[in-house]
Parts: C-alpha cells; structure tokens; sequence
C-alpha cells in the first residue's frame, strides 16, 4: 500500500484537523457501509480503503510518520490490512444506527460487534436530520422555530429498562449476561471452539419476563415530539445546527444521538447575499444622476438616507458599512452594496424634446443625426 493517497481516500488536504478527518470518515463510512451496499464488492473493497485511510490518519504517531516519510508500514497490526480486530479506535456507533459492523460483514459469525464490542455493550443512538425553511429576514436576524418531529424515544411507562412496572430484566440465564455463547465443534481439523450471538436474549445479555405493555420489552416508544430551535443570526443556506442528545435514545444505557438541522432560505426579491454581504439595484432618472440627488435605500434594517453624487454613471456601485447580514457567533456585520442604475426614458413629450435639444445645441452637439420627426424636425428650423 505504499504510496497510497490518504488524504484524497478521505477527500482531505494534507493537514486537515482530527474533527475533519473524522467528519469524512463517518460520511465515508455511511455512504460505503456494507449494510447499505449489500453484494457490491467495490463498496466493500472502498469501505476497506477508507477504514485504511482512517486508522493511519485518526492515530496522531501513525499520522506524523505518515505525513513525514508518506510511508503505510507501520508494522504488524497496523494499517496494511483490514483486520476484525477493529477500527483505529473510531466509534462506529457514531454512524447512526447501522448496528454490528462486523456482523453484517462477515455474516454474523465470530462474536465480532462494532470496535470489538459485544452486542450488550452500551452503544449511542441514532443520529437524525430535519431541514426548516426560512425567510430573508429570519436567516438574517436569527429566529426561533418550533418543530415537530417523530422519533425513536424512551418509554415513559417503564423509563426504557422494557420490563413492566415494579418488575425488572433478568440476567440471561443461557449466556450469563455476556450476550455470547461458545460452541464446540469437533471437525475433520480438530476440536474448534466458536462464539455466536445468544439466542436466547439476542445478545443482550438479559431477559424480560414480564415486557411492558407499551413498548413490549424494547424500552422505546414512537413519539411527536415538539422542540425548540433557536435559529442564530446569520445563517445560510447548508448551515446545520446540531441539537444535542435529541436523536434516537441509546442502546443498553448508552447516550442519545443528535438532531441536526439542515437551513434552507428562500430568496428575496429585493436583497441579493453573497456571504455576509447585501447586494441591491437602485434606479435613478438621468437628470438625478446629472445633477446629484438624495434617495432612499432600503436595508434590512430599514430605509437610509443617500447622497448620489452629481455626474454619476449608470452601474455605479457605493457602499454602506455595517448594513449587511450579522456573522454567526456576533464577530461584527458585513456590508450593502448598493448599484446605481440611470434610467433613459422610452418616451418624451414635446416639452422633453425640446429640452433635450436646447441641451444638445448648449453643449455644442450636432443635431444633423437625430432621428426624424415632425416636432423635431420644426424645433431643428427654429434653433437654426
């Protein structure tokens, strides 16, 4: 494997943080998992290689002497091969509710669970995504929404243990608690011991007698669940807001998974954002823009007061400081910019042309061109 691009596996620069080395890896992970590629060898042959990627990239030693010499061999156990003896430490709980990564992968077989674990191990919930719309104004300012959600969550009448009121679980008395069995086979090779998943309490390590009459024993409920969000200042469209511990409860006494929230915001028609910024047209008639005149510009904050320099040119653009959108975490404003464009009317009336003209003959510009018409035709005579 010498040689091999880690960073471009994960989709990284060279020097990317532990949180973005992570954060790839788990949407990697999800995308490539066995359970949602079933009979795709190339899924499979492409979780392997980001798993790879991820035990030398996640161990800071293993990561120095990769980033200095750009070597893989890193000796017996490391990240050469893909082996059942774990994930460089990664969490696989984190992937959301794929369950047993090990089990899906080789069948079930062998007493593998995720990182090493045995099945009854406290394991964390499952993480959700919901997405809200907001207006211009809302993104702006910050906003807060309530929502409604349905999820996975523990059952109010017997607090998640699954066992009725005034009853509780029971060690498993087929396993012992350890949600694993061992079996001895003798075979043409010899005596072979392996360990499979009790089936007595599906690996967990215990048994209810007397289920609770809600939730039959699982200790989960589906519920509506209504939550407040208090949307800050300055978001955007693909910002995400996470919600901790507000995703599916945890498994054997493990913690909640988290709630994001995905931002959409819907355009305005008069403010245009790139970025932090705020962009507007503003139109003016040519003799304003001649002459100089005070206009009012709309912000989202409200009207200002501007003062349009004389001689100003269609498609001019002047700034107002601190009158674009609020950056998220209070770090100051960006700005407006507002574009001046000089309308030229379609249609003028006798008196207009006359003007025009008169205004034509004082700058000393020629007439001979102007397009023929009986009034001006009568005006050119007469300045003659």
């Amino acid at each position: 494997m010498a040689g091999k691009d880690y960073y471009k596996v994960l989709g990284l620069d060279k020097g990317a943080s532990p949180e973005e080395i992570k954060k790839a890896f788990r949407k990697l992970a999800i995308k490539y998992h066995p359970d949602k590629n079933k009979g795709n060898k190339a899924a499979e042959d492409k979780f392997k290689e980001i798993n790879e990627a991820y035990q030398v990239l996640s161990d800071p030693q293993k990561k120095a002497q990769y980033d200095q010499f750009g070597t893989t061999d890193f000796g017996a156990g490391g990240a050469g091969g893909f082996n059942g003896s774990g994930f460089g430490g990664f969490d696989f709980s984190d992937l959301g509710g794929f369950g047993d990564i090990f089990d899906s992968f080789f069948g079930g077989g062998g007493g593998f669970s995720s990182g090493g674990r045995r099945r009854n191990a406290a394991q964390r919930g499952a993480d959700i995504e919901y997405s809200i719309n907001l207006d211009f104004k809302e993104a702006v300012f910050g906003v807060e929404k309530e929502i409604s959600i349905k999820k996975k969550d523990k059952c109010d009448v017997c607090s998640g243990t699954g066992a009725k009121p005034g009853t509780t679980a029971k060690t498993c008395s087929k396993c012992g608690g350890t949600g694993q069995i061992k079996v001895q086979k003798n075979t043409i090779l010899g005596s072979m011991m392996t360990v499979t998943t009790c089936d007595k309490c599906n690996g967990s390590g215990k048994t209810i007698e007397s289920p609770c009459h809600k939730c039959n024993g699982t200790g989960t409920v589906r519920k509506t669940k209504t939550i407040k969000i208090n949307v800050p200042a300055g978001v955007d469209t693909g910002n995400v807001i996470p919600i901790r511990g507000e995703g599916e409860p945890g498994v054997n006494g493990g913690p909640s998974g988290d709630l994001y929230i995905n931002i959409r915001v819907a355009p305005d028609h008069t403010f245009k954002r790139r970025g932090f910024d705020i962009y507007i047209d503003t139109h003016i008639s040519f003799p304003k823009a001649v002459l100089g005149t005070e206009i009012k510009v709309p912000t989202v904050d409200g009207n200002v007061k501007y003062e349009v320099p004389t001689g100003t040119q269609s498609g001019t653009t002047f700034r107002l400081r601190n009158k674009g959108v609020p950056k998220v975490g209070g770090r100051g404003r960006g700005d407006q910019y507002v574009t001046v464009i000089v309308d030229v009317p379609k249609s003028l009336s006798n008196k207009q042309k006359e003007a025009l003209l008169m205004y034509m003959e004082a700058s000393g510009e020629s007439t001979k061109h102007i397009a023929k018409d009986s009034f001006i035709d009568k005006l050119k005579k007469n300045f003659k």
